[in-house]
């Protein structure tokens, strides 16, 4: 129930879709879906808080995210601070363990919510990746982004319908002339590079008040500590994260009347996708290549540089 939410129809054709409508292939991946659940207890995992909450803010400080509004047609909108995230607070346990809380609450507590709201299945989001501050120092967290998509992409196939991606750097733009064509067709027509903030682009999809803070000025770019809790949806201050930590906590007083554990929760880490080996790959060499033909001394920094 879960992973389906009584739309068992629309759940098949995420994991058909995932793998190009292979039957054999997709039934494989639903089941190893299934097992990595029973095995990591990830049904029980909105019990689990983490605490204490200087921990949890931590967290959230450094793993930009946030649901910033709905567009029009009800799906959830995801704000990520790719750029801006450091990833430097805690363990990769406790950073996996958080995004894992965040995909269980979208697809058990708001996708539902909408679902009944627009009186349809919304089964997808919309997510706004911003790279405002991307610079050569974030290659130094590929694994651990690499791990989380690949959970992503193996447990919550199919889960986004389109991601927007604003404030883009020229670094940026170099890495993906050469990286979009390793993309399977299905995830191209997923991408859409805007430009600036993508504020007018993204207008003609969900409301001023459903725009990520960081795309309602143009060029305003992200702000990790907005000093408006409510207005900045990475800050636990927002209600987005306000209600998803008091639902686990919540559930886990529900579940057991001993004191709650500090500790992150451990899950079992996927191997990183061929397909993702050859994209980091192909970056890697390109930031070679733009390093070697500027002349301001970014060559020396890239010289050793291995993903």
């Amino acid at each position: 129930m879960n992973v389906h939410q009584g739309y068992l129809t629309e759940t098949l054709e995420r994991f058909l879709k995932a793998r190009e409508w292979n039957i054999t292939k997709a039934h494989k991946m639903l089941v190893d879906c299934l097992n990595w659940r029973v095995d990591n207890e990830i049904d029980m995992m909105l019990t689990k808080p983490i605490v204490p909450v200087d921990v949890y803010r931590a967290i959230r400080d450094s793993q930009l995210i946030g649901l910033s509004g709905y567009s029009r047609e009800g799906l959830p909108v995801f704000a990520i601070g790719v750029g801006l995230s450091t990833f430097d607070k805690a363990s990769v346990n406790y950073y996996v363990q958080s995004h894992i809380q965040i995909n269980e609450y979208r697809d058990r507590i708001v996708l539902p919510s909408a679902s009944k709201k627009y009186g349809r299945p919304i089964t997808t989001c919309v997510k706004v990746l911003d790279m405002t501050g991307l610079k050569l120092s974030a290659l130094s967290q590929i694994k651990l982004l690499t791990i989380i998509s690949t959970i992503d992409d193996l447990n919550y196939p199919e889960k986004t319908n389109t991601y927007f991606i604003v404030n883009v750097p020229y670094i940026f733009s170099s890495c993906w002339k050469v990286v979009k064509p390793l993309l399977q067709e299905r995830t191209r027509k997923k991408i859409q590079v805007l430009s600036g903030s993508g504020r007018d682009e993204l207008l003609k999809i969900m409301d001023y008040s459903s725009l990520p803070h960081f795309c309602k000025r143009e060029g305003s770019g992200s702000n990790r500590h907005s000093s408006n809790g409510a207005e900045n949806c990475y800050s636990l201050d927002h209600p987005f994260h306000q209600q998803l930590y008091n639902h686990i906590k919540q559930q886990a007083v529900q579940e057991s009347s001993r004191p709650i554990k500090q500790g992150s929760v451990h899950v079992s880490l996927p191997e990183s996708a061929a397909e993702g080996n050859d994209i980091v790959k192909t970056i890697e060499l390109e930031l070679h290549k733009y390093g070697n033909g500027n002349g301001n001394g970014l060559s020396n920094s890239l010289g050793s540089l291995k993903i």
